[in-house]
């Protein structure tokens, strides 16, 4: 079958390591294993998305599950419906940002649960190889169609306090952004660029974390007059943001920005990826929230929030997480948040970030390695003892005027750095210095 279950999700390539015959048994395990009475289900707009759905779906209901067919739809979309339709779980039927050939499950328990994999991902991948289903239901579960997009559309309305008209510019990669930005018509106005839906994703990559992928949406920025520009990746749960003048803004300071918007109505938890600027934790403190440090990965920032009850979490790949969409990601809420922030104040979006552009980062930076990381993530231990230190994810550590977090990646022999400072050449010295380390 190849190594098609992953630490978040079920990926492969369509054809070779994920067939229809794998969906279909995917669907049997997944309902022997969670004992789901009704699931939801929506895909993406890849070709290979509907055969998948019926494999699938023919699982779920011949364990006696009823499956609720959203049809097409962003990934927020079907963690909202889940929640707010009290099925027992939900599988979204993506690849995300992958490319045209690929396609996969992300699968949740009720309430967007996510299922992963420490939660439940090799107990489904067991059940599949060892054809250990539960016995076949005497009654087959059915499969209805609901649109989900108009409640889903008045929940994300509920979060509007616009104080002048926004107008965006959206790039939507032909994926499923065309669908989350249904939820924000009448709240604001955009211009777009590659709305037609096509899974084979035509135009470019839809991944705002490669900045190569953001070029068209910068030119369409600098060309007119817009609040900011926007870039959804495949399914529609991470977003990338420009400034009114094209400038790409990082995802930690949009992580800022909406826990302002956030707690301008309530106070409470906002988490911050680990790898993120020391002023996220200052804005937030300045808000009146408490702010709290995360790991990285949705599945370890969804169970930190709801140990905590938090409103809020933003992550450096550009997921921005909500307790009021199920404690999961929603990008319309994001988008939605930052237009709030703009629409009340008489400074364009680039003078509202300035301030927060206050540290030095390097970047996360990536080696690979031939010794053993764990070595590595202890040499680090002993020789900055001296300083705070925090194994929340990887070894992490702080100093007055600097600090670093290195993390091994779970899949493959890399290294990763994230190093900041309150001055450049203290961010240099101290950068090449652990990389030092790192890499000898």
């Amino acid at each position: 079958m190849g190594g098609i279950f992953k630490a978040y999700d079920i990926r492969g390539i369509y054809g070779q390591d994920l067939t229809d015959e794998v969906a279909y048994n995917i669907g049997r395990a997944y309902a022997t294993f969670t004992g789901c009475k009704k699931v939801v289900v929506a895909r993406d707009i890849r070709p290979h998305s509907e055969p998948l759905f019926a494999a699938l779906a023919k699982g779920l209901t011949e364990q006696g599950a009823d499956v609720i067919d959203l049809g097409h739809g962003s990934t927020p979309m079907s963690y909202f419906a889940n929640g707010k339709l009290g099925a027992d779980g939900s599988v979204m039927i993506t690849a995300s940002h992958n490319t045209a050939e690929w396609n996969g499950f992300k699968l949740c328990r009720a309430q967007a649960v996510p299922i992963s994999g420490a939660t439940g991902i090799p107990e489904i991948e067991a059940i599949v190889n060892k054809g250990a289903f539960a016995p076949r239901a005497s009654v087959p579960g059915k499969i209805s169609a609901y649109d989900i997009l108009p409640e889903y559309t008045r929940h994300v309305a509920q979060f509007a306090h616009l104080k002048r008209p926004v107008h965006v510019a959206i790039d939507f990669a032909n994926g499923m952004g065309i669908w989350e930005a249904k939820t924000l018509k009448g709240l604001i106005t955009w211009d777009g660029l590659f709305e037609t839906p096509d899974g084979t994703f035509p135009n470019h990559e839809a991944n705002p974390l490669h900045t190569a992928t953001l070029r068209d949406l910068q030119a369409k920025v600098r060309a007119g007059h817009y609040a900011f520009g926007v870039a959804f990746d495949g399914d529609a749960d991470r977003a990338g943001f420009l400034d009114e003048r094209g400038e790409i803004i990082p995802m930690d300071l949009i992580t800022a920005l909406v826990a302002q918007d956030v707690l301008a109505t309530r106070k409470g938890v906002v988490f911050y990826d680990l790898r993120s600027s020391w002023v996220v934790k200052e804005v937030i403190e300045a808000a009146g929230g408490t702010p709290m440090m995360s790991r990285v990965g949705h599945a370890f920032i969804k169970q930190q929030m709801r140990e905590h009850d938090a409103l809020f979490a933003g992550e450096l790949s550009g997921h921005y997480y909500f307790k009021d969409n199920y404690t999961a990601e929603s990008s319309a809420m994001a988008i939605l948040s930052l237009a709030n922030i703009v629409s009340k104040s008489d400074k364009p979006l680039s003078a509202l970030i300035a301030p927060l552009r206050k540290y030095f980062a390097s970047g996360e930076i990536n080696t690979r390695v031939s010794r053993d990381p764990k070595a590595i993530l202890d040499e680090l231990k002993a020789k900055y003892a001296d300083g705070k230190l925090l194994e929340l994810d990887g070894v992490s550590v702080e100093y007055k005027d600097w600090w670093f977090n290195v993390r091994c990646s779970n899949t493959e022999p890399l290294v990763r750095l994230n190093l900041e400072a309150t001055t450049q050449p203290v961010m240099e010295s101290k950068r090449d210095e652990v990389l030092a380390i790192i890499r000898k």
